[in-house]
């Protein structure tokens, strides 16, 4: 039987997911100290988990810090329907996927900001960069979500909030060290009051790393280092300031094709990255707080450049910035007992620059949501989005949920319909690779499940079936080199051969089951989940039928923890993944792999704690992208304090 079907049989006996409470509307902010039962993401405003339809899950600032996870990446993958590929460790270019879509379907926001960098391939986010940190709080939406967050949410939305204060003065100190000389500080101050609210923390991480080139022996180190702020001024009862910022620099050691052998193999190459991310907000009520409104303005910046020390006349090989500006509106109204409409309007301005190329493009979005309790306990939701593109033109996309409550919120039955809309990036339509005549992504997607509480909520379960397809998916096409500028005239640009160009040629289709289930039992808590996606290119041609590249069809995750009776804290942590394939003909087959980790953790007192982790027990040797290095087994010691 493979590993795969004992996590999943393990979760089927089990099943899960956020409990159910009274139905009613929660304040809109962006919160990280919502408990795990309300959900902002689904409806852009906090609700109660058993009023949202789409797929969640809440990870709340208390499982962060038990998993002792570094990169953000790695956290989510423990999460149903997500996968993690990368090109070697921290900071290298990172594909999160969720239930089989593509990396740059994927919307991740925050502290209330869309992050996307537009001078990237597909305009999406990568975030090898994206470290815990300050994150207090991550909500992952699956399935197609534009209507309420545009273009790029085809897959979902992850959503990341950093920590709040709740007391007047507030202080958090975190260390550790470890194998490959890893370190890893960070630290943050912060307080509340009547009026005010601040919190200001920094962190830097290093690490020598491991060989990006599987096969190779030189060391590929990685250094991050993070800042971010918060301000909230409330001028009145009805009326708020926001102010928040989140800032990375980090350098990283890879490995890439040097001459004269244009053959993967150890290099001195690095690469830089600077993300930075701004938001300015004015909240305020209107009708006695039934109308509350937010007025802001996002921004984006994420600059990037590749050098190689072997030219030293040159070494510059790539440079890029990507920047984003958003306006926009947002209303929530209380329309009447059970019943909240959720409406807005927003204008982004993108902009790249990768030499010698430079675009921009400018897109308006307006959309319209309306949820109500149409009975006891059945909420049903229902949206319209209509995006305006400079070059694309306009587009109307829908979406419909319903949740429905039962036997006091023990069981609760969701479903949802949504549509997924993504323009071609500014580097598809103009860079070297370009194709002006691409058309936008769409999607149409489904999920249906049910959830069930049972022994005083002791024990959670849940069952989840979900359906995408997709057309107009853009690929890369490679020139063969033999083509004319008759037969093949998107092989040539201004006259000239060039190597590939984007192209409308892949429709794919994906469906697949989650099961998820967590149950405490005395000093245990065990938490599983199984996802099976069957994602696959439905294309004419010779790859019709063939899987999705690095989609793994099985992914099941295991976790048990005992508190022992002196307050030591222990886990064992298993994740699988099943086979995949590392090209789009299947002919390169990335192995199954099977990761166990040990976590423990003891609280000295009120304000320290000492923990401790060893990840990849086993030491086993896998690829998420064929030729590319992973990490082996690593041993990590830490300490926490909080004033």
């Amino acid at each position: 039987m493979r590993p795969a079907l004992y996590l999943g049989a393990a979760t089927a006996a089990l099943l899960l997911t956020a409990g159910g409470a009274a139905a009613q509307t929660v304040s809109p902010a962006d919160d990280a100290t919502l408990p795990g039962d309300v959900v902002i993401t689904a409806n852009r405003s906090a609700q109660k988990a058993d009023r949202v339809g789409q797929s969640v899950t809440v990870l709340t600032a208390e499982q962060i810090q038990a998993n002792q996870t570094v990169a953000v990446a790695d956290l989510l993958a423990r999460t149903p329907g997500v996968s993690v590929t990368s090109t070697g460790g921290l900071g290298s270019v990172t594909a999160l996927r969720i239930r089989g879509a593509e990396a740059d379907q994927t919307l991740f926001v925050i502290d209330g900001v869309k992050m996307n960098d537009p001078s990237a391939t597909g305009a999406g986010y990568n975030p090898g960069n994206l470290l815990v940190g300050d994150v207090a709080r991550i909500e992952v939406l699956r399935g197609a979500q534009s209507t309420l967050w545009g273009s790029q949410a085809i897959g979902g939305v992850v959503n990341l909030i950093t920590a709040e204060p709740t007391r007047p003065f507030q202080a958090s100190l975190d260390a550790e060290a470890g194998s490959r000389g890893t370190s890893y500080l960070r630290g943050g101050l912060g307080g509340v009051s009547d009026r005010i609210l601040w919190r200001v923390a920094a962190s830097h991480y290093q690490t020598d790393g491991f060989s990006t080139y599987a096969a190779g022996t030189e060391k590929d180190g990685y250094e991050n280092t993070g800042l971010s702020g918060r301000l909230n001024i409330k001028l009145t009862d009805d009326v708020s300031i926001d102010l928040r910022s989140v800032y990375s620099s980090a350098r990283v050691d890879f490995d890439g094709f040097p001459p004269p052998f244009y053959s993967f193999n150890d290099t001195r190459e690095y690469g830089t990255t600077k993300d930075l991310v701004a938001y300015a907000g004015v909240n305020f009520d209107l009708f006695k707080a039934r109308l509350k409104n937010r007025v802001a303005y996002g921004y984006t910046r994420t600059d990037r450049q590749n050098f190689d020390p072997t030219f030293p006349a040159s070494p510059l090989t790539y440079d890029s910035t990507g920047k984003n500006e958003r306006y926009e509106y947002q209303g929530v109204f209380d329309i009447t007992s059970g019943w909240v409409a959720t409406f807005g309007a927003e204008h982004e301005d993108s902009e790249f620059t990768a030499a010698p190329t430079s675009a921009s493009v400018g897109l308006d979005g307006y959309y319209l949501q309306v949820q109500g309790e149409v009975v006891d306990g059945l909420t049903l939701t229902g949206g319209v989005r209509r995006d305006e593109h400079d070059t694309f033109g306009g587009k109307t996309l829908g979406q419909a949920a319903a949740a429905w409550a039962l036997n006091g919120g023990a069981t609760v039955l969701r479903a949802s319909y949504g549509q997924g809309f993504k323009a071609p990036s500014l580097y598809q339509l103009y860079s070297d690779y370009g194709n002006t005549g691409l058309s936008p992504e769409e999607a149409d997607a489904w999920d249906a499940g049910v959830e069930q509480h049972l022994l005083d909520g002791r024990v959670t379960v849940s069952a989840t079936w979900f359906d995408r397809e997709t057309t107009n998916q853009i690929d890369f096409f490679s020139c063969t080199g033999t083509e004319t500028i008759t037969s093949a005239p998107l092989c040539f640009k201004n006259g000239v051969r060039r190597f590939g160009y984007y192209a409308n040629v892949a429709e794919t289709k994906t469906t697949g089951v989650e099961l998820a289930a967590a149950a405490t039992v005395g000093p245990v808590e065990v938490e599983a989940n199984y996802t099976y996606t069957d994602a696959t290119n439905e294309s004419a041609g010779a790859n019709n039928g063939k899987q999705l590249v690095r989609r793994p069809q099985d992914m099941a995750n295991l976790s048990a923890t005992y508190v022992w009776p002196f307050r030591l804290s222990t886990t064992v942590a298993v994740r699988y993944a099943g086979e995949s394939f590392d090209n789009v003909s299947n002919t390169t087959r990335l192995d199954a792999y099977t990761l166990v980790d040990l976590r423990a953790s003891y609280p000295v007192n009120d304000t320290v704690e000492i923990y401790g982790r060893v990840e990849n027990v086993g030491d086993e040797k896998y690829a998420t992208t064929a030729n590319y290095g992973v990490a082996g087994r690593g041993t990590f010691i830490g300490v926490r304090a909080r004033f």
